[in-house]
């Protein structure tokens, strides 16, 4: 840190998603720490990635959430199941059977009103917020980020300083692209497109709310994820090659794809296509570091790995709430250096690695869930545990070494774990 600045504020939060508030709500209220988040745009805003895991919970009930959500009308879910292409629904994963806890419920929300739910906690907490403020360029001396350089909607041009930045502007990853830390995963190369529907059928009863994950056959695989107001979120997500043959147009690709599954088909046919389609590419990658001199990385602005267990959430929660509290450990002990965040990057990578194992599997042809569960039964457990996120300090060698008899588990990557020191160009 250093200690011959005037600093406007403690902590510069970029981003005003479920990392930066989450990060800004413990930070300001928890730590005492003075805190500005600025967010380039104004909320509510649309956003996918609707699904929450059961360890989204764990951060939940720490920012006081947990009634807020509940009263909000959400959609509960319960479980997930995976569908193959003939229709045929495997037997679902009940979170409830796993865990007696208040967490094996949780829920499927629309992330234009849990965005700014959360955001709004974060002023609540102390932090303050600013919409519509572009963050341009970071302030760099001695190696250290001391500040940002911002402009708001109006055309103002100004400057903030603090001891410590967050970058958690999401896939934007504005410090990550500035430095060209970011690293794509070497297989998991897909694209997504997707849309909702309202009106579409739902399963009855406890499944009304799961999340199903549908196979089409060799190629790719469905998310449906039914939300409040009768709307479902569906999309698919497979290699650009196979997508794209034929046409670009995203209507004809969606419409053609919806025949590769039989449960799909029968389930959207009740309902409407609502709203555009949407596409995204290319999107799972992590950043080469972690950290630098006075900033850490929190949520894809650090690492984004493929949304078929739905981990994008849990992991922008979980990394926004361990990244506040390395963040007020380097302030109290005035030492903002990179060093401070390798234990940070070093819990998040090995939590990561973890789920990315288990999507490596998922992608694997010849995979099944069951065929483990089958031949191991004791891998259930823990199998279950890290569906639903309890990815965190956790060891699944165990679980891999069997799950790797069905299916080519990838090495660790060792980028991300690792912080740089004296960044400025």
């Amino acid at each position: 840190m250093i200690s011959n600045i005037s600093y406007d504020y403690d902590v510069i939060i970029i981003g005003a998603g479920p990392a930066g508030s989450t990060a800004a709500t413990i930070l300001a209220e928890e730590k005492g720490k003075r805190v500005i988040v600025l967010e380039k745009e104004h909320f509510p805003r649309y956003h996918v990635g609707e699904s929450l895991i059961p360890h989204c919970y764990d951060t939940i009930e720490r920012l006081g959430m947990v009634d807020r959500l509940n009263g909000m009308g959400f959609q509960s879910k319960q479980s997930v199941q995976f569908v193959n292409p003939d229709g045929e629904v495997s037997a679902p994963f009940y979170f409830e059977k796993h865990s007696n806890h208040p967490r094996s419920k949780t829920w499927q929300v629309d992330r234009e009103t849990f965005d700014t739910m959360m955001m709004e906690r974060a002023r609540e907490a102390g932090a303050e917020v600013r919409e519509g403020v572009k963050v341009i360029g970071f302030i760099e001396e001695e190696g250290f980020v001391v500040g940002v350089k911002a402009e708001s909607d109006d055309g103002n041009r100004f400057q903030l300083r603090a001891p410590m930045t967050m970058d958690a502007s999401g896939r934007e990853a504005l410090f990550q692209r500035k430095k060209k830390w970011r690293k794509r995963d070497p297989k998991l190369n897909k694209i997504a497109i997707w849309t909702n529907y309202k009106g579409a059928k739902r399963d009855p009863g406890i499944d009304e709310g799961a999340t199903t994950v549908a196979y089409v056959e060799g190629k790719g695989w469905f998310w449906n994820i039914p939300l409040k107001d009768d709307i479902v979120s569906t999309g698919i997500v497979a290699e650009r090659d196979y997508l794209y043959r034929g046409t670009r147009d995203l209507k004809e690709i969606y419409d053609r794809e919806i025949k590769g599954n039989k449960w799909v088909e029968d389930h959207l046919s009740e309902g409407e296509q609502i709203g555009q389609y949407w596409v995204a590419g290319e999107y799972s990658y992590r950043a080469e570091h972690c950290a630098a001199d006075g900033l850490i990385l929190v949520g894809d602005a650090f690492a984004f790995l493929d949304p078929v267990f739905s981990s994008g959430v849990y992991l922008a929660l979980t990394s926004g709430s361990m990244g506040a509290d390395a963040v007020a450990r380097a302030l109290d002990q005035k030492d903002t250096g990179a060093d401070q965040f390798l234990e940070y990057g070093e819990r998040l990578c090995s939590g990561i690695e973890w789920m990315r194992k288990l999507v490596y599997a998922f992608y694997d042809k010849d995979f099944r869930f069951k065929d483990v569960v089958m031949k191991y039964e004791d891998v259930h457990h823990a199998l279950t545990d890290c569906l639903i996120g309890d990815l965190m300090d956790r060891d699944y060698s165990e679980l891999f070494e069997k799950v790797g008899e069905f299916a080519e588990l990838p090495d660790d990557l060792l980028h991300g774990r690792s912080v740089a020191s004296n960044v400025a160009s």
